[in-house]
């Protein structure tokens, strides 16, 4: 599919570009297809293109929006199919997996086709009878957009359905890992007839792209799903142009399982959760901090339930773990194993690259325990199939090891008791909490973090209002 397809600007798809990218299967390291690496020409091209039909788009009523913006939603659910086993092939998660993302990204267009008929403003009562004062809602403009590679086709919905909602123009830039997998949503924006221009898409060197497109006055407002670390650089970048920005930048989410919870319960969905796409998921639970009274019980139950998991190729069915998306990654989480083993955690299953695959970034499910303080596994991010877990008596305790690190996107509890799930999720500094639950993302709620995972939501009825500027004005009648 990639000779076909490439970059998306101004209504017409393109692949003429002398350097291509590899886009590689992580199930057996395989090339998949090349991609374009945009030129200044063609950047320049899209940026002029998301200008012009940016001034058509925003005065396009949002019943009309509305009806193109269902039929997005529309064909990619038809398309379903199709997407799921791009998906799979671009990521190595589950075909199952795969398909419920899809499904979720179309429910983005879904909620947004109504949100765009929904953008209220405000009357402000005057002082005086010979005044009026409102406040409207406009879109911002022009936007860059930037998504990771986890989910390929929901973190660019989250992205492009709000945008053109509001009535903004978009240049979205998918990551290398995953780009057929946008295309797909690109495409279907195209059939549903969406206006040329409004979305175009580059694929190709991240950083010369975000800092070209930044750079430019046309961009009027940057939105990013990344790691930390490239947030930081893109939001000096957008200061230099004082440009609206919304970043979700990961986390660390931490697990506090209480002495009243329902262990069988909180460890069987622990563990189903965090190997989900073999643990590659922004709000995966990556610190399990359990009671002392129910520790050892959680422990077992979840290293069991664990072991049932079927690690394999994601097409195949009953596939629960497939393999990491690269090898950077895999290196990264067995590095962190290694780490705290060395200090002094126990190893309960798992630890090492699988021997059952001769090619593939196949890791093995893991479990540590006991793991201390100094272990780089506590404050670093793994973004993989690895779940350590620690001991704690007093609740405040547990707060004090959640609150430690300088994430703060998700975080989760299990208990029965009503008082200490109102104390947890007011204690916990992050951006949204999960209570006996741990699938928080869906179309209507709104998505994001605090400290270093970012800010702005994407989703709900929030997620719109990263797209527009409020514009006031009084009028002196007579």
């Amino acid at each position: 599919m990639y000779s076909k397809l490439g970059n998306f600007i101004d209504g017409q798809w393109s692949n003429n570009t002398k350097e291509k990218i590899d886009v590689i299967n992580p199930f057996n390291e395989e090339v998949l297809g090349q991609i374009p690496v945009s030129t200044k020409e063609d950047l320049d091209q899209a940026l002029e293109s998301a200008k012009k039909s940016f001034q058509l788009w925003k005065k396009t009523s949002p019943w009309e929006r509305s009806k193109i913006i269902k039929k997005i939603a529309d064909l990619i659910r038809e398309r379903a199919d199709d997407i799921a086993k791009t998906m799979t092939l671009e990521t190595g998660k589950p075909l199952v997996e795969a398909k419920g993302e899809t499904m979720g990204s179309a429910e983005q267009f879904d909620w947004y086709s109504e949100e765009t008929k929904r953008i209220y403003g405000q009357i402000i009562e005057p002082r005086t009878q010979d005044v009026r004062m409102q406040v409207r809602y406009e879109p911002v403009g022009v936007v860059a957009a930037f998504a990771a590679w986890n989910f390929p086709i929901l973190l660019p919905s989250r992205k492009v359905a709000a945008a053109i909602a509001a009535g903004c123009s978009v240049i979205i830039k998918p990551a290398s890992e995953t780009p057929g997998t946008c295309m797909h949503m690109i495409q279907a924006c195209k059939d549903a007839g969406l206006p040329d221009g409004v979305v175009n898409f580059v694929t190709g060197k991240s950083s010369f792209i975000s800092k070209y497109l930044i750079e430019s006055p046309i961009i009027k407002k940057v939105s990013l799903t990344g790691s930390v670390d490239v947030g930081k650089e893109i939001l000096h970048m957008a200061a230099d142009g004082i440009k609206k920005v919304s970043m979700e930048l990961g986390g660390h989410a931490p697990v506090l399982v209480l002495n009243d919870a329902d262990v069988t319960t909180a460890a069987v969905t622990s563990s189903n959760t965090k190997f989900r796409n073999a643990g590659q998921v922004c709000i995966s639970p990556t610190r399990f901090i359990v009671q002392d009274k129910v520790y050892s019980e959680y422990c077992e139950k979840f290293v069991e339930n664990t072991k049932k998991l079927k690690l394999g190729n994601g097409l195949e069915e009953g596939t629960n773990v497939g393999p990491m998306a690269n090898i950077r990654g895999l290196e990264h989480v067995d590095s962190l194993v290694q780490d705290a083993v060395g200090k002094g955690a126990k190893l309960l299953t798992g630890g090492k690259r699988s021997k059952d695959f001769n090619k593939g970034y196949f890791y093995e499910p893991t479990v540590i325990n006991d793991v201390p303080s100094t272990a780089d596994i506590m404050t670093v991010e793994p973004f993989g199939p690895v779940a350590p877990i620690v001991k704690f008596s007093e609740l405040e305790e547990a707060f004090e090891i959640a609150n430690s690190v300088n994430f703060g996107l998700a975080g989760y509890v299990f208990t029965s008791s009503l008082k200490n799930a109102h104390l947890a999720s007011e204690n916990l500094e992050v951006g949204m909490v999960g209570v006996n639950d741990m699938m928080l993302a869906a179309a209507e709620m709104p998505f994001g973090g605090v400290k270093e995972s970012g800010f702005g939501r994407e989703g709900g009825s929030l997620g719109i209002l990263d797209y527009l500027v409020p514009k006031y004005t009084k009028f002196k009648i007579y």
